[in-house]
């Protein structure tokens, strides 16, 4: 694990790095289905920025009240702390974010949402690497598979010998593989079937990984970011339903005025 590296005496995250190479990707990505779209290539960057303000407002928020009890006596030096992040505040922060700039934009479509739910997918997947280099404590319970491994110079330092279920690589791989399939799939169903396949898909995801992570269970047996999962997952499993009952399958599938498929 590598925490920080040492670039011309100044040191540096490796977690920052992760984090800000998915932003340049998603940008890059977002640019590409921009021109596919006919729309301003200059959108991208703009979108980028409103879901990382909105991001980092709403992961710090959202940290800031599950914990409220342990920052409360130092509540605004807490607000500005370098450390406490919480990836579904972020998420909705972002979302927020961008449905501001949609907003303003006069671009609040379906089409929209189904580009920034690609990206979001592929943001995951990086940023999940950052936590696999920087071992912030987002790996799994112990474990003796063969792939298992320990974090002892992580940020979050697994005891000597210790070793754990690398659930960031897990993340990496499933959500990379959600973000290629939405990607393939953007010229062929209709406006709206990403977005919902997204929420589906990254629900299950984080659902089953919850199994082999560290967090507390809240109710049922079940961990709050179990509990967020099922909802998200439940929204886009109602939306592809009501598209089903309109339209059959044929109501997913891309209409005639659809941009034309593209082999990459």
């Amino acid at each position: 694990m590598q925490p920080e590296v040492d670039i011309l005496g100044i040191s540096v995250k490796t977690f920052g790095v992760a984090f800000a190479l998915a932003f340049i990707a998603c940008g890059l990505v977002l640019a590409r289905r921009l021109r596919e779209l006919e729309k301003p290539v200059d959108w991208a960057y703009e979108i980028v920025f409103a879901a990382l303000l909105g991001g980092v407002i709403g992961a710090r928020g959202y940290f800031l009240i599950q914990n409220y009890s342990q920052v409360k006596h130092d509540l605004l030096g807490s607000i500005f702390s370098g450390s406490g992040l919480v990836w579904y505040g972020g998420a909705i922060g972002g979302a927020i974010g961008v449905i501001l700039w949609m907003r303003w934009r006069k671009m609040l479509q379906l089409r929209m949402f189904d580009a920034c739910a690609t990206v979001l997918a592929l943001g995951y997947a990086i940023g999940r690497i950052g936590c696999q280099i920087s071992g912030d404590g987002d790996y799994g319970i112990r474990s003796s598979l063969p792939w298992a491994m320990g974090y002892p110079h992580g940020t979050v330092p697994t005891p000597a010998g210790v070793t754990v279920q690398p659930t960031p690589i897990y993340e990496t791989l499933v959500m990379g593989l959600v973000a290629y399939f939405l990607w393939k799939l953007r010229d062929r169903v209709r406006p709206g079937v990403i977005i919902a396949l997204y929420l589906v898909l990254s629900g299950l995801e984080r659902f089953l990984v919850e199994f082999i992570r560290r967090n507390n269970e809240v109710f049922g047996g079940l961990t709050t970011p179990q509990l967020e999962s099922l909802g998200l997952a439940a929204i886009g499993l109602l939306w592809l339903a009501y598209l089903l009952r309109a339209g059959g399958l044929s109501g997913l599938r891309a209409g005639p005025g659809a941009p034309r498929p593209t082999t990459a």
